[in-house]
């Protein structure tokens, strides 16, 4: 699997994909780029994965990449509960449309 590099270094392309899982947890749906979207998708859903665990150590890995406490006791009593019985696809892109700065490809991602 080839990652994207979203024009950034490690560091800000990780703590970038944290606070996009972060907040797609929070909200359920948000508007981003395609790219930044695609590659969200992958983290979102081995989150929900850990989730869907429900053990101690998932939830120690849960936190140890969310940045926000109450987003992973929300993943692990509500969100993750709701895909028990599906084996992944848990994530949904609407493209949008381009955005108007920068004609940057926009889309929706959201839970499904």
């Amino acid at each position: 699997m080839v990652q994207r590099k979203l024009g950034r270094t490690t560091g800000q392309r990780r703590a970038l994909m944290r606070h996009l899982t972060t907040a797609l947890i929070r909200h359920g749906r948000i508007e981003t780029t395609e790219q930044k979207a695609k590659e969200l998708r992958c983290t979102a859903e081995k989150m929900i994965t850990l989730g869907k665990q429900g053990d101690l150590a998932a939830r120690r890995q849960a936190m140890a990449y969310m940045m926000d406490e109450t987003v992973v006791k929300n993943l692990f009593d509500e969100v993750a509960p709701k895909y028990k019985e599906r084996n992944g696809g848990y994530t949904r892109i609407i493209k949008s449309g381009p955005r108007k700065g920068d004609a940057a490809m926009m889309c929706y991602i959201e839970l499904v």
